[in-house]
């Protein structure tokens, strides 16, 4: 899709990463818990929240927040999150950890570690709240892939991002690899039990974008406290 590639063909992404809310299915529904981002700042939420704000893909995500809500709404929700006792990790997959353990209740992370840690823990109590297409807490990012202009292998290394937009290798995605992440050539299906791409999607965001935000982004998330 447009979105999820370069217009000056310099990068795309071959494979697709939802934001999402990891919960524990002891404490909470799917269908209980709010579709927008914006509302887990709530003490009720925040409180048992997990979030890395020293991690790129949140970084990416409070950018699309900015563009989508502006910077005073975002930087009002950031301090919120602080405010209310959010608790931080460095990464993603702790914060996954951390729900099944019931350590904490709810946490900010990409889709796939959900798979990554059901693989080694079936029966954790744990599960994806997808929110609302448009919404930035559901951003769709990409595991992006780009031929250095130097690079002095560039025909082995097309060759090799043919592969990655070819049929089997868009298959990979969807029945072998562990991260379960999105294919995003036309016409394939995810990793059954994830929701189809195209109702997650709202109003387009275009990845270039995020780059432009990224150092207005550190500062915000490093004025509020999260130091980055």
């Amino acid at each position: 899709p447009a979105t999820l590639r370069d217009g000056e063909s310099r990068w795309l992404g071959p494979s697709g990463l939802v934001r999402v809310v990891v919960y524990n299915t002891k404490v909470a529904t799917a269908d209980a818990l709010p579709d927008d981002v914006l509302a887990y700042s709530a003490p009720k939420y925040a409180s048992h929240m997990g979030i890395a704000p020293t991690n790129a893909s949140f970084q990416a995500f409070v950018s699309a927040m900015r563009i989508t809500y502006g910077d005073a709404r975002t930087k009002t929700w950031l301090m919120d999150m602080k405010n209310n006792g959010a608790k931080i990790f460095e990464s993603n997959r702790p914060i996954v950890e951390a729900v099944a353990a019931g350590e904490i209740d709810y946490g900010l992370v990409n889709h796939y570690y959900l798979s990554l840690v059901k693989e080694e823990q079936p029966d954790a109590p744990i599960a994806n709240k997808f929110l609302k297409p448009g919404d930035p807490g559901a951003l769709v990012n990409v595991a992006g892939v780009g031929i250095l202009a130097s690079s002095k292998h560039a025909k082995d290394a097309q060759t090799f991002v043919d592969y990655l937009l070819s049929d089997e290798g868009q298959r990979f995605y969807a029945t072998d690899a562990e991260e379960n992440e999105y294919p995003l050539v036309a016409g394939l299906d995810p990793a059954p039990g994830l929701p189809k791409l195209s109702t997650l999607v709202g109003k387009s965001l275009p990845l270039t974008r995020l780059a432009a935000e990224e150092k207005a982004t550190l500062e915000m998330i490093d004025e509020v406290g999260f130091t980055v």
